[in-house]
């Protein structure tokens, strides 16, 4: 779990853009984010696993 004080520093403004750090909305973790959804790998595979996120299906081939 992220720590809260890391969390809240994170949405606040930045001065400059390179100092943003994308986290999961889900569970503030840093590393591991896809953009494109705002949530790290393990979030994203539990929702898709569960079919929350439309438009994501495992691939099998």
């Amino acid at each position: 779990m992220a720590r809260k004080a890391k969390v809240e520093k994170s949405n606040k403004d930045q001065k400059y853009s390179t100092r943003g750090v994308l986290r999961c909305r889900r569970c503030g973790r840093a590393n591991g984010v896809l953009q494109k959804f705002e949530l790290c790998r393990i979030c994203f595979r539990e929702l898709a696993h569960k079919g929350v996120l439309p438009g994501v299906k495992k691939s099998s081939w």
